[in-house]
């Protein structure tokens, strides 16, 4: 079924694939304008442990968008349409340390922006169609992600017996290719804790649209620089992915359950803003 309206509404966001709400009985299939363009994919509706829950393939079905060209504004923006306050993402990631090996759950509480071509804010300066202007807005990222919807999905995993690294770095890099190995090793020299191509601007879009947002982190591989062997591979960290697809299901599950009602919401994520007019209406 698919409309162009959801009177439903959702409250929680996933972004992640299509294992995440296929097994669902009843998922309804949302398709969403934005004045920045068409998301990645139709929203899929659904209802977990009574909570009204959007779905997003981040790289749309088939996965047939590169990580520099997903619409990153346009999938914040939609999700927000239709009602999401908490946004939980889930991606795959290469570990920089030989202790953060294939099945590890790392769930950040950093990111470092190493990517060379997206658009990463709201506030450009640029007319939208409906004329209005966006002001000048700094919106602070000192905390990228959610500390409330941290702690859930720390809870989540430990209460699935997957014990989580629980914080860290998430170095995200342009791609579509991997890193190099002067690269990785430069990235764990830094200190940080693993590498992916998505994290941002997702942290930072969910921030000036005042969405507590949450990363999830499955470690597939150790990076090129944390290993000895021919690198990583895209086969390898398809198997890996599709080896814990339904441990991360459950994980995300448990914890779209566990975070707070939406009218409770308290957290810094609240307060991007501070009250100043970004200069267009928020959806």
């Amino acid at each position: 079924m698919v409309n162009q309206v959801n009177p439903a509404g959702a409250e929680i966001g996933v972004i992640g694939g299509s294992g995440f709400y296929s097994f669902l009985d009843d998922v309804t299939e949302v398709q969403v304008d934005t004045p920045y363009g068409s998301p990645s994919d139709s929203l899929f509706l659904g209802e977990v442990a009574g909570r009204r829950v959007a779905f997003l393939p981040r790289h749309g079905r088939g996965h047939h968008l590169p990580p520099h060209r997903i619409n990153y504004r346009a999938n914040l923006w939609a999700l927000r349409s239709v009602g999401v306050r908490q946004v939980l993402a889930p991606c795959a990631v290469g570990g920089l340390r030989p202790e953060y090996g294939p099945g590890t759950l790392l769930v950040p509480d950093q990111l470092v922006d190493r990517t060379k071509s997206r658009v990463g804010t709201f506030f450009d300066g640029l007319p939208l169609p409906d004329g209005a202007v966006p002001n000048v807005v700094h919106v602070s990222l000192a905390d990228p992600y959610c500390p409330v919807g941290r702690e859930v999905a720390l809870a989540a995993a430990r209460g699935r017996d997957w014990e989580p690294v629980d914080g860290g770095t998430l170095t995200v890099i342009e791609g579509p290719r991997f890193s190099t190995r002067a690269e990785s090793l430069w990235y764990r020299a830094q200190g940080w804790s693993v590498v992916g191509m998505t994290g941002h601007p997702e942290a930072a879009l969910a921030r000036e649209l005042e969405l507590c947002y949450t990363s999830l982190a499955l470690v597939t591989d150790l990076d090129a620089g944390a290993e000895t062997g021919e690198g990583v591979s895209h086969e390898e960290v398809l198997q890996v992915f599709a080896a814990n697809v339904d441990r991360m299901r459950g994980v995300l599950f448990d914890a779209v359950a566990a975070l707070p009602p939406g009218g409770t919401r308290d957290c810094l994520c609240t307060k991007a803003l501070g009250g100043m007019d970004p200069g267009f209406e928020l959806p």
